[in-house]
């Protein structure tokens, strides 16, 4: 047991020979002793101890430069303090796999609503939550502009998303708004754009609340397709009697993998709050 070739103390361990021979070759786990004539490595069965506590650190996400460094020290206090700091670091970890999750559910969620909304253009009363977005005025009116327009204010909020530290699966599911005091004017004009976003992700007050309500609804499939549903969509609520309470919304629900000469496919949906008078 205490002359074991390699492969024996690989079977052993339940490693790999490459393994072992890696640990050698960055000074992590060297073997007992080395057959000069014939270079063959010897281990002793009492250093699996330190193989096992390799394994363990490894399998925390510990790297193995940060495990060779605390075996050199050979100090307890060094070693806990080495893994109160990867405790700290799982747990941010954690928190970023965690917001990106909601973000894929988000996409699935909306990819789902593209697929059970079939028809566009047709318009509809929904009950939707309270939802939280994440705004940026450009200052430009997207409506007296082309989509090339659209493109480069998107980058700006895409910068400021980045800035926040905002995982990018959430950048698939943005859109635009017109104030609700421009509505009552009869001005449809938008130099805000936005990205949905869970709470928490950032603080409460760099994130806008989209109150829950009852919403009239309207989809289309493109950019420029947006000003003449939005327009049948108010003359809906006209003729059923509807009172436009809040903000016009228009929402990015999905961006599919498909291009017209380059250009971005989305499906959109366009909501206003409502009452009925």
């Amino acid at each position: 047991m205490n002359r074991l070739r390699i492969g024996q103390m690989a079977t052993m361990n339940y490693v790999t020979v490459q393994t072992l021979r890696h640990y050698d070759q960055i000074g992590l786990l060297e073997p007992a002793n080395v057959d000069e004539e014939t270079g063959y490595r010897y281990y002793d069965i009492r250093q699996s101890a330190k193989l096992d506590m390799i394994q363990y650190l490894k399998s925390m996400g510990m790297s193995l430069d940060k495990i060779r460094e605390k075996f050199d020290k050979q100090d307890a206090q060094v070693i806990r303090a080495t893994l109160k700091e990867h405790q700290a670091w799982l747990k941010d970890k954690i928190q970023e796999y965690q917001l990106m999750h909601n973000a894929v559910d988000r996409c699935i969620y909306n990819l789902d609503r593209y697929l059970r909304t079939s028809r566009t253009g047709k318009i509809n009363l929904q009950q939707l939550p309270e939802r939280k977005i994440f705004c940026h005025d450009s200052g430009i009116d997207i409506y007296q502009h082309s989509i090339d327009t659209y493109e480069v204010i998107l980058r700006q909020l895409k910068q400021q998303v980045i800035l926040q530290h905002v995982p990018m699966v959430y950048f698939c599911n943005v859109g635009s708004i017109v104030r609700y005091q421009d509505l009552l004017s009869g001005r449809f004009v938008s130099t805000e754009i936005f990205v949905f976003m869970d709470a928490g992700l950032i603080p409460d007050d760099q994130m806008e609340t989209v109150p829950a309500g009852d919403y009239l609804c309207a989809y289309c499939n493109a950019f420029e397709e947006e000003v003449a549903c939005a327009k049948g969509m108010f003359e809906e609520a006209d003729r059923e009697g509807y009172q436009i309470t809040g903000d016009y919304l228009c929402e990015v629900v999905t961006e599919l993998p498909l291009f017209r000469q380059e250009e971005r496919n989305m499906f959109i949906k366009l909501q206003v709050r409502v009452k009925k008078t």
